[in-house]
C-alpha cells in the first residue's frame, strides 16, 4: 500500500463558481419559501389534521439518517481495521456532518414556530423520544468534528480509533432514535412497530452510501482522478448487501402485519388501495429503490460499467424518498382506529373515517423547502472539498491497499 495524499479539489475555477452559484441560487429560493409559509402560516401547505407531518419532513428524515449511513465507509475502515476504506474516511466524515446539517436545517424550518427552539434546547421532557434526538444530532455532530481531527491531524492519531468507535455506537443510537419517533406512536396503526428502529439503520447504511458514492464518483470524474475496478466493486458490493437488508425488513415488517387481525385493514388499503401510496410502495420503494439496483448491481456487465452504478445509486435515492413517503405521509393518511370494533365515526378530525379524506398533495414551498436543505449539505460538502484535504490524489488499485478477496487468490511463496 503506497502512502495516500490527499489534495484539495482542483475543478476548473469556472465551473466550481457556476456550480457555487446553482447551489446557492437553491437555497435562496428554500429560504424564500420558508419565509413565505411563515409569514402566511401553514395552511398554505398541504398538510392539515392528520397528515401534521408532510414533504419536508421526507427531506429531513432522508438527510438525517443518510448522514449516519455516510459515515459507515469511515467506520468500516477505522473500527472493523479494513484498510482499503481508510483513503475514503475524510470525506465520509465530511459528507456525514454536511447532511446532518442539511436536515436540521429543513426541520427546524419547518416547526411552524422556529423561534420557539430554544424552549426545546432548555427545557427537556426525557419520556420524549424528541428530547432524546436532540443531545443525539448534537452529539453526533461534534464527534464526528473529532473523528475529522483525529484524522487530519498528527497528535490526534492515537485518538482515531476511540473516537471511531464511539462515533460508531452514537450513530446506530441516532438512527435507531429517529426511526422510534415513528415506532413508538402507538396511534397510528402504521408506526406502532419496534421493527421500524432497526429498519431506519438499513435504511442509513443503503442511502447513505449511495449519495456518498454520487458525491465520490462525480468529485473523481470531473477533476480525472483515477477509482479503480476493486475500490468500485467493494462499494458496490457493499451498496447490494445493504439494499437487500432493507428489502429484507420491508417484507418481514409487511408479513407480521398481515399476520395480525387488526392490521388487515392498514395492509389491504397500503399494498392494494391506497392510492399515490400503494403507487410509491410498489414502483419507489420495492422496485426502483430495491429490485432495479440490485439487477444492476448484480449483473455480470452492468456492474462492470461506471454509468450504471451511477444509476443505481442514483435508484436507491428516489427509492429512499418513495420509501420515507410512504413511512412518514402514508402512514398519517390511513384513518386512526378511535375505538376499536367501532366501523362508522365521524369527526372534524377524519379520525376513523375512509383514508382518502386526509389526502395530501405537497406543495411548491414545501419541496422548495427541502430542495433547499439538500442544497445546504451539497454546498457544505462542495466548500469543504475545495478548501481542504479531504480527497485523496487516486485510488487506483496499486495505491488503495489490497482486499482480503485478492489477498486470499495469492498464491503462497515457495520455500527457498
Amino acid at each position: 500500500m503506497k502512502r495516500i495524499v490527499y489534495r484539495e479539489w482542483r475543478i476548473a475555477p469556472q465551473r466550481f463558481w457556476s456550480l457555487l452559484g446553482i447551489l446557492a441560487a437553491v437555497i435562496g429560493v428554500g429560504a424564500l419559501a420558508f419565509g413565505y409559509m411563515e409569514h402566511q402560516g401553514h395552511w398554505v401547505t398541504g398538510m392539515n389534521n392528520s397528515v401534521v407531518w408532510g414533504a419536508p419532513h421526507v427531506f429531513a428524515v432522508f438527510l438525517i439518517i443518510s448522514a449516519s449511513g455516510a459515515l459507515n465507509i469511515a467506520s468500516i475502515g477505522t473500527v472493523f481495521r479494513k484498510p482499503i476504506y481508510k483513503p475514503l474516511s475524510r470525506l465520509s466524515g465530511l459528507l456525514a456532518v454536511a447532511l446532518l446539517m442539511g436536515g436540521l436545517l429543513v426541520l427546524v424550518t419547518d416547526l411552524g414556530r422556529p423561534e420557539r427552539l430554544i424552549v426545546a434546547m432548555t427545557t427537556y421532557n426525557f419520556s420524549s423520544i424528541f428530547a432524546w434526538n436532540i443531545f443525539l444530532y448534537t452529539g453526533f455532530m461534534v464527534i464526528v468534528i473529532a473523528y475529522l481531527w483525529s484524522m487530519a491531524d498528527r497528535q490526534g492519531e492515537p485518538f482515531n480509533r476511540p473516537i471511531a468507535l464511539v462515533a460508531l455506537v452514537w450513530r446506530l443510537a441516532l438512527t435507531t432514535g429517529t426511526g422510534s419517533i415513528f415506532g413508538f406512536l402507538v396511534a397510528r396503526q402504521a408506526y406502532d412497530a419496534a421493527i421500524l428502529g432497526p429498519m431506519f439503520v438499513a435504511m442509513s447504511f443503503a442511502y447513505g452510501l449511495a449519495v456518498f458514492m454520487l458525491v465520490l464518483i462525480f468529485s473523481f470524474e470531473d477533476e480525472g482522478r483515477p477509482i479503480g475496478p476493486r475500490m468500485m466493486r467493494r462499494l458496490r458490493n457493499l451498496l447490494a448487501l445493504f439494499v437487500s437488508v432493507v428489502l429484507y425488513f420491508t417484507l418481514t415488517y409487511h408479513l407480521t402485519n398481515l399476520y395480525m387481525a387488526k392490521h388487515d385493514g392498514l395492509e389491504h388499503w397500503l399494498l392494494f388501495n391506497g392510492g399515490i401510496y400503494t403507487f410509491l410502495f410498489w414502483v419507489g420503494w420495492v422496485l426502483i429503490g430495491g429490485l432495479l439496483p440490485l439487477w444492476i448491481l448484480y449483473h455480470p456487465h452492468l456492474n462492470q460499467q461506471r454509468h450504471w452504478i451511477v444509476a443505481a445509486c442514483a435508484m436507491v435515492i428516489v427509492g429512499g424518498f418513495a420509501t420515507l413517503y410512504v413511512v412518514i405521509i402514508g402512514s398519517q393518511a390511513f384513518p386512526m382506529p378511535m375505538f376499536p370494533g367501532q366501523t362508522i365515526l365521524e369527526s372534524g378530525f377524519f379520525d376513523g373515517v375512509n383514508g382518502e379524506s386526509a389526502a395530501y398533495w405537497p406543495t411548491i414551498p414545501e419541496l422548495l423547502l427541502g430542495l433547499g436543505g439538500v442544497a445546504v449539505a451539497l454546498l457544505i460538502t462542495t466548500v469543504g472539498v475545495r478548501v481542504l484535504q479531504f480527497l485523496p490524489e487516486s485510488l487506483a488499485d496499486d495505491v488503495v491497499a489490497p482486499d482480503e478477496e485478492t489477498m486470499h487468490d495469492q498464491p503462497f511463496a515457495k520455500p527457498a
